[in-house]
Formats: C-alpha cells, structure tokens, sequence
C-alpha cells in the first residue's frame, strides 16, 4: 500500500505489459485490494493500478459523494474526477505506464465514465460493470474510437437497464465504440461479468482483419 503527493492510498502490481496497465476501480465499501484478483483475472500480464476512494459514507470508501442513492454530488463528482486524472498522471510517471484502460465497478464505473466525459485523454477505454448515468447533462467530449464494454444485470435493483442504456448512448454520441451487454445478474460481480470482460479485453489485442 502507498500513498502519493496526489493523496490516493492505492496499490500498484507490476506486470510485464506496462503499455496497457488497467485502472482498477473499486465500488462502494471497497478498497485499493478489492478489484486485484478480478484485474489479475481479465488482464494477466498487465500492471494494475488500483487506488482507494478519498471520500468516506459511514466508514465506507467512494470516489465521489452522492446525496441519496442514485443522486450524486455532481460539483464533488467533477473535483474528484479532476484529483483521479492527476493520480493517474502522477502514477504513469512514477510506474512508468502508458494510459491506462479502467476497470471499474458501481461507484468505480460511475467515476470511469465521468473521467472519459471530463478528461478523456486519461483513458484508452473503459469496462464499466453496474455504471449509471453521472451527470443529469452530458459533457462534450471527444471519445472518437475510444473502446467502452458496459455490463449491466438484469436484475439489478440499483441501477436499471434504461439508465445504463442512456450513458451507453451518450458515449456513442461523443464517438466512443460501446458495447452494452446485460447480463442475467443483479448488482453484484458474476463469473458472467469476468468472461465477458476478459473475452472483449482479448479482442482488444487482436489485430483488425485487413
């Protein structure tokens, strides 16, 4: 565990393909430790970089703070989605990293898309398990091209399909590639989600057919 000058407590793995390092992203309650063995699963030769939320709910980690279920801080959201992308930057210097692809989890998710609305140039891409809709008016930004892989659960009590489906829509629009799969789970992580993540992280790899 360290912690840097950009105030991120985080955990960084080595791995022997520092070109393509993952930006794990943990939920609610989570920590730096949460969403290892899951990067580790999907991305076996990549570095991971995996920092704790800086805000506290009741005891439990956040990147950002929300105002009831659903409703989020949006002023905060932006603040810290500002301190996040410094902690990356930060990191790929200090590690010796190329811009990562996140990883990111429910509140992980939900700051991973805010960071390709506000800051797109820290991204190459996104997976995005259990995301909603993070702010109630889209920034412009420039995605063209950028890969998204969204995995909702059909029975997600948090957060339903539609709103899921209107973030995939306004990644499209700012030129994002997305793909927006729901999967027979509800707001938890499935062994469905790390076949999925894992099988369009591959395809990612491939070359494209001439």
């Amino acid at each position: 565990m360290t912690q840097d000058t950009t105030g991120f407590i985080h955990r960084f793995e080595p791995g022997p393909d520092t070109a393509r390092p993952l930006l794990l992203l943990h939920g609610t309650g989570g920590d730096e430790n949460d969403l290892l063995p899951l990067g580790r699963m999907v991305a076996p030769e990549a570095a991971l970089l995996a920092p704790r939320g800086g805000v506290s709910e009741n005891g439990m980690p956040r990147f950002f703070r929300r105002l009831a279920e659903g409703v989020f801080d949006e002023a905060d959201l932006r603040r810290r989605t500002g301190d996040l992308a410094a902690f990356v930057a930060a990191s790929r210097e200090r590690y010796g990293l190329g811009p990562p692809l996140a990883l990111g989890f429910s509140n992980g998710a939900n700051i991973a898309a805010s960071l390709l609305m506000l800051r797109p140039e820290t991204l190459t891409g996104a997976v995005l398990i259990r995301p909603m809709v993070p702010f109630a008016e889209p920034p412009a930004a420039d995605l063209a091209g950028r890969p998204v892989l969204i995995l909702s659960g059909a029975m997600d009590p948090i957060v339903p399909v539609e709103n899921a489906r209107r973030l995939a829509q306004q990644l499209s629009a700012s030129g994002a590639r997305v793909e927006h799969r729901i999967l027979p789970a509800g707001h938890g992580l499935s062994q469905a989600d790390v076949s999925q993540a894992l099988a369009w992280l591959r395809s990612l790899q491939r070359p494209e057919a001439a």
